[in-house]
């Protein structure tokens, strides 16, 4: 499978990741260590995850993703080198325990490492903005990292624009290793947050792009049109906000696509993702094999620029 590369960071990725959220919540130990193998078996290379997840599930407090991926690593007997790593830092983990200062990055480091079984992080995000820590703390602390080697790349999650541009001075100014990758809320219903500036500012610095909720916590499937079938998931209050008028031309568009590709509209909207100028890669989850099998087709396929058309006007 074609790689794709990752901005500057030197890592080259398959176009698409798969999102460690759903490990030790949706999907048991066993359940993620199939879906991994069969990703990966598939070609793919990349797995996203984070400290924090899956922190919201009864009876977490945080780190089960990271602890699940580390055993299948352990497990798996894949070569370190063939599988690319992204984890976050910065969400609350307890008391005293969130945001990007030099004190926490410098922990919060050696507790990932240990959960993922690993001797370094290939991708490591500052997973929201912290306003109460300069800009040059972080990418100090993040400095630090990259010399010891436990970090290979950093990036960030979350930040527009203005705040994007302000750390990449920030870097500039100081001499401190600057993000190279820029992880995005970016879906064919939510596309303002991206498109524009930041998306701009991302093609004009050779950021690498990786988006998140690709497909709208799971409304772009198709699986969901009116408010009754929301009782079925688990993210029932993230997906009703898209049941609106627009949200419905878009699905309208997705089954069009679909039916003229004989695909789902989940792998449709994923195929967007991935053509859209600036992006290199969409995460997206999965919890079952018949799921991510369905997700692997996205990567394979090709959409006419009338498809494009289509979807972009739908979901203007």
């Amino acid at each position: 499978m074609e790689k794709r590369k990752l901005g500057r960071t030197g890592l080259s990725i398959a176009p698409l990741v798969f999102g460690g959220n759903v490990f030790g919540w949706t999907a048991d130990e066993k359940t993620s260590f199939d879906l991994l193998d069969a990703f990966f078996d598939a070609g793919f290379n990349t797995i996203d995850t984070a400290d924090v997840y899956s922190s919201w599930a009864p009876g977490n407090s945080g780190g089960e993703s990271e602890t699940i991926v580390g055993k299948w690593l352990k497990r798996s007997g894949r070569s370190r080198d063939d599988v690319v790593i992204v984890t976050k830092v910065g969400s609350e983990m307890g008391p005293g325990k969130k945001g990007l200062s030099a004190r926490w990055i410098a922990q919060a480091v050696e507790d990932s490492l240990r959960r993922l079984q690993t001797d370094h992080i290939d991708l490591y995000l500052s997973h929201w903005p912290d306003a109460e820590t300069p800009y040059e703390e972080t990418l100090g602390a993040y400095d630090t990292l990259l010399a010891q080697g436990k970090v290979r790349s950093i990036g960030c999650s979350n930040l527009d624009a203005a705040k994007l541009r302000a750390a990449l001075d920030a870097a500039a100014s100081g001499n401190l290793p600057r993000y190279d990758v820029l992880q995005p809320e970016y879906n064919l219903y939510d596309r303002g947050g991206f498109d524009g500036p930041l998306r701009n500012l991302c093609v004009a610095e050779d950021i690498g792009v990786i988006t998140y909720y690709s497909l709208a916590s799971g409304f772009l499937t198709g699986k969901y049109r009116s408010h009754k079938d929301l009782g079925a998931s688990v993210r029932g209050e993230d997906i009703g906000k898209y049941l609106d008028g627009r949200g419905m031309r878009i699905l309208g568009a997705l089954d069009e696509v679909a039916a003229d590709l004989e695909a789902k509209p989940a792998e449709v909207a994923l195929a967007w993702v991935m053509a859209r100028r600036g992006v290199t890669a969409p995460i997206a989850s999965a919890t079952s094999l018949a799921q991510l099998q369905s997700l692997v087709k996205s990567a394979g396929m090709t959409l006419t620029d009338e498809h494009m058309q289509l979807l972009n006007e739908a979901s203007e």
